[in-house]
């Protein structure tokens, strides 16, 4: 079962087909897409969202092989600024996208936060990995300050090509060792 969180100051609510329609004004971004995995369609068509929640994230949700939700301020609960998902597997435990005019203010660290106890903690799994470009130094920032470690190099298709790409993982005990000395 999927839950909602709650942050300082945001709400991760699971997501829904009601907001393929936020989603699809918001997320056909270049600075959104660009560093995603090559099977964001881009162009994205206009019924992009739809088709992603409707046919690719509730179902998986129901399998329990991820877990997708909507990022929103605590303050503006009905406005969708972003998403976070989590995703069972040896590889690419986690994703997310940032609209750019919510960027810089540590938001997304707050929602990693939350998302990766829930990984370890609700979840019960020992290692958590993402990969990603190594351009994206947004995304290696958020990585490096929460006790990930680089662990492999390599090359992966992006939206916005062929790039180097870097893999990250934390365990457990590292993630439990940083959050009480944090």
């Amino acid at each position: 079962m999927i839950v909602e969180g709650r942050t300082e100051r945001l709400i991760l609510r699971p997501q829904e087909l009601a907001d393929a329609e936020q989603i699809q004004s918001l997320f056909p971004q270049w600075e959104i897409v660009r560093f995603l995995m090559n099977r964001v369609p881009w162009p994205y068509p206009p019924d992009g969202a739809l088709c992603y929640i409707r046919d690719v994230a509730l179902p998986q949700m129901e399998r329990e092989e991820a877990w997708h939700w909507t990022i929103r301020q605590a303050a503006e609960p009905e406005r969708i600024i972003g998403s976070i998902s989590l995703i069972r597997g040896d590889k690419d435990n986690r994703g997310f996208w940032l609209a750019p005019q919510w960027r810089g203010q540590g938001l997304m660290s707050e929602a990693c936060v939350w998302v990766n106890d829930f990984w370890f903690e609700a979840l019960s799994f020992g290692v958590l990995r993402v990969s990603k470009a190594v351009g994206n130094t947004a995304s290696r920032r958020i990585s490096e300050k929460q006790g990930m470690r680089l662990v492999g190099h390599g090359e992966k298709d992006y939206v916005s090509g062929h790039l180097p790409s870097e893999i990250w993982e934390i365990t457990a005990e590292e993630w439990r060792a940083w959050k009480a000395a944090g």
